[in-house]
């Protein structure tokens, strides 16, 4: 029999740990310190968890750190600035989480923008599992509200994208610019 492999959309204590460490950056987004996600992962790690989870966990810590990191160099401090610093650092669980609280409070295109970019990353949160038809339909609403907001979108790879949700491509765009870590202007 195989271990275990890290799949949350068919395993609970796989959707448990990506939710916790997901619930937890948001205190360290707010904190400015990983203490909150550090302290989460320390409690998983050790149950002596099979090799997929440790992997999976260790994954975030660092994806956090450097998203801490480049959030702070850049001064990323609205959500959707974060979320972009998230999504080139591929956690795009942790991009729909973060928009999903902004997008309670928001109204009008903003909240349009906010919807549409929970729906993109969604269908690579689906990619990253295999589920590239079940998320087909979130791209192509993404896809439409981004158009319907076009101007409202600017800071970032826009139309990069929009090219990638409607050629469902499976690997993600960047939507910052790396070399900089500023966001990437539309084109």
């Amino acid at each position: 029999m195989n271990p275990p492999g890290f799949e949350p959309f068919q395993d609970r204590l796989s959707r448990d740990i990506r939710n916790e460490l997901s619930a937890a950056l948001s205190s360290a987004l707010a904190e400015n310190d990983l203490a909150p996600v550090r302290a989460v992962a320390e409690s998983y790690l050790q149950k002596g968890l099979a090799a997929p989870y440790v992997a999976y966990i260790e994954a975030r810590l660092t994806g956090y750190a450097k998203a801490l990191e480049m959030i702070a160099r850049t001064g990323a401090g609205d959500a959707l600035s974060r979320a972009l610093v998230l999504w080139d650092l591929g956690l795009f669980f942790e991009v729909h989480e973060i928009l999903e609280q902004a997008w309670h409070g928001a109204c009008g295109a903003e909240k349009e923008i906010l919807q549409a970019m929970i729906r993109a990353a969604g269908f690579y949160i689906k990619g990253e599992y295999g589920y590239y038809q079940a998320g087909a339909k979130m791209a192509g609403r993404a896809v439409t509200a981004l158009e319907k907001n076009r101007l409202a979108c600017a800071g970032f790879a826009l139309d990069t994208l929009l090219e990638s949700l409607r050629n469902l491509d499976p690997v993600p765009p960047k939507l910052m610019d790396s070399q900089k870590g500023k966001k990437a202007s539309a084109p």
